[in-house]
């Protein structure tokens, strides 16, 4: 074997995932959409789960609200004591984590499928360890508010990129070179990290620290905001670039054969992942492995070979909903960060994603 192969190179579809599925061309206007029966069929049961979800987790949570009163004052009509816990407390931190999973999903699957590698995630890669770098400059040496520390994150993230790209960048951008180089530069983003906190003072030390675990309490409707318009920003921006996407999967040469232009349509992806991926954590923190699985799962429920960008980001805020809907069961008291929860469960996820590597393809022996 030779040391190219050796190399952490992994190809972005997944084990036991079938060839790209074919579906019913639906006409709107001069816009021609292919759907999928079983994409559709994942896209709407993942979409029916997110909403059960969110009616449980306004529901049963510390304030217990009947659905009575939670639709009440959904509606506008409900006491002040039921729009205080829904408006105030549950709902903003509910919308956070729907729209940070969605993000995050979309962002892994973008750079999984650009570089055409399933650990091409912004938190393997080195994104958001460069945002959180970012936050922890403001948190510890400048001392900013709020929405500075998400500014700090936005710019860190960026920054990372960009380092990568230039990094990775040799007569184009090739998906493992851009891969290896931010392993590394994650690796220093983290050194760097751990310095800012040792540096710091107790209490300084202390938020930076509770912030990197990456949670969603406490989040409040600027938080929504921001991350809503980002998202309604970008995603049209990736759709626009779903057929160039779904052609990369065939490698550049068979990719530029077909018609796309594979240089400008990756930067224009890689940046809508970056993007992505630094609001992500400039709203609720570097929460791991969700732009890592979220990608891979909606691959295996689809059986399709195609980055299928909506059902991931369906996929991605359902398993962030529902992994703090559990956190605030288990732990009521303890407010626990959801970071903890997809930390370890993306840690089990990543061992068997390699084990599968392993016995199946034999691309890390």
């Amino acid at each position: 074997m030779t040391p190219a192969n050796t190399s952490a190179r992994t190809s972005a579809n997944a084990p036991g995932v079938d060839a790209p599925v074919t579906g019913r061309v639906v006409r709107v206007g001069g816009l021609s959409v292919r759907v999928a029966p079983r994409t559709l069929a994942v896209a709407l049961t993942a979409a029916v789960l997110i909403a059960l979800v969110m009616v449980v987790t306004l529901t049963a949570g510390e304030y217990s609200l009947s659905l009575g009163q939670v639709l009440a004052s959904l509606a506008g009509v409900g006491d002040e004591t039921g729009d205080f816990v829904v408006y105030t407390l549950m709902l903003p931190r509910l919308l956070v984590a729907v729209l940070v999973g969605a993000m995050l999903g979309v962002s892994g699957a973008i750079l999984q499928t650009v570089t055409r590698n399933s650990l091409g995630s912004p938190d393997v890669i080195g994104f958001t360890s460069g945002a959180a770098t970012g936050a922890l400059v403001v948190i510890t040496v400048v001392g900013g508010t709020m929405l500075q520390v998400s500014l700090g994150a936005l710019a860190g993230g960026i920054t990372a990129a960009l380092l990568i790209y230039v990094l990775a960048y040799h007569r184009g951008v090739s998906g493992l070179r851009f891969v290896l180089m931010g392993i590394g530069v994650n690796a220093l983003a983290v050194a760097a990290n751990a310095f800012l906190i040792t540096r710091a003072s107790l209490h300084d030390a202390l938020t930076a620290q509770a912030w990197l675990v990456g949670s969603v309490n406490s989040r409040g409707w600027e938080h929504v905001v921001a991350a809503a318009v980002t998202f309604a920003v970008l995603l049209p921006v990736a759709l626009s670039r779903a057929r160039s996407l779904s052609m990369m999967e065939l490698g550049d040469e068979t990719a530029g054969a077909l018609g796309v232009h594979t240089g400008r349509d990756r930067t224009v992806l890689i940046g809508v992942s970056v993007l992505l991926a630094a609001f992500a954590v400039a709203a609720a923190g570097p929460i791991s492995f969700v732009a890592l699985a979220a990608p891979q799962l909606a691959r295996r429920l689809t059986r399709s070979s195609a980055p299928g960008l909506v059902t991931t980001a369906l996929v991605g805020a359902l398993l962030l909903s529902a992994g703090d809907l559990v956190v605030q069961q288990l732990f009521p008291a303890a407010q626990l960060p959801v970071g903890t929860a997809t930390g370890c469960v993306g840690g089990l996820y990543l061992i068997w994603l390699l084990a599968s590597e392993w016995r199946g393809k034999g691309r890390y022996a």
